[in-house]
């Protein structure tokens, strides 16, 4: 009997930075930076992406106008290679 798939759950992302001219969404589900995300600015500087992801941890940080910046409103964090912090999205 074949193994189902991992049936992929939308997950929402948001991050707020009314000042920001660009916010990009990048982790292990994008490659990290080799297929950002571009995120959407809406009321309030609130910037929003949508992303499918399959159950498990996925490692993600924001991209802001060019610098990497931590998700403030995650709290579940690992140390990555470069003395930093990934964030971290469990999806059940």
């Amino acid at each position: 009997m074949a193994k189902q798939t991992e049936i992929p759950k939308k997950q929402a992302f948001r991050f707020t930075d009314p000042s920001a001219q660009s916010v990009q969404l990048v982790g292990d589900f994008t490659e990290w930076q080799k297929q950002a995300i571009p995120m959407h600015k809406g009321t309030g500087g609130v910037w929003t992406a949508s992303v499918d992801l399959k159950p498990g941890m996925h490692h993600y940080l924001f991209i802001v106008d060019g610098e990497w910046c931590d998700d403030p409103e995650c709290t579940l964090r690992v140390p990555n290679a470069y003395g930093g912090q990934n964030m971290v999205r469990k999806v059940v």
